[in-house]
């Protein structure tokens, strides 16, 4: 497994791995959208690499007071072996090296299965309520 940024070659990759996981997901996720957004603003975008294949993939951000971990996705093929607890912590090392404290992520409150993955990493879950608008 190679775990490292993301370059202009895995678009079609990591495209297809977030539709295959998220494949309900909403129309402002679309992930080619999402690349470029986030390429404009910097590179933290990490992929999980087996063999030249993208199986797993993570966003990271940092607005100077919090790091954030988005769009997270691990191939079917390559759960519970270890790819997503080394690129968490790869972007979470990442995030740490310029400068964040406290890392922040969402996941929908039905996904009890990666709420107990994020738990033995350390996560916990804080009494919040997420809102957002569409601007």
């Amino acid at each position: 497994m190679n775990i490292r940024k993301y370059q202009d070659k895995d678009k079609s990759s990591l495209i297809s791995l977030w539709k295959s996981v998220f494949p309900e997901d909403l129309r402002h996720n679309e992930p080619s959208s999402v690349i470029e957004q986030k390429l404009a603003v910097d590179d933290l975008i990490f992929v999980a690499e087996y063999d030249g294949k993208i199986e797993g993939a993570c966003i990271a951000g940092y607005d100077g007071h919090r790091g954030w971990l988005y769009a997270v996705a691990i191939s079917q093929s390559h759960r519970r072996n270890g790819t997503g607890t080394t690129l968490i912590k790869t972007a979470i090392k990442s995030l740490k090296a310029i400068g964040c404290i406290k890392v922040n992520l969402q996941i929908r409150a039905t996904n009890t299965a990666v709420a107990n993955f994020y738990k033995s990493l350390d996560f916990s879950t804080e009494d919040r309520l997420s809102m957002g608008a569409f601007i």
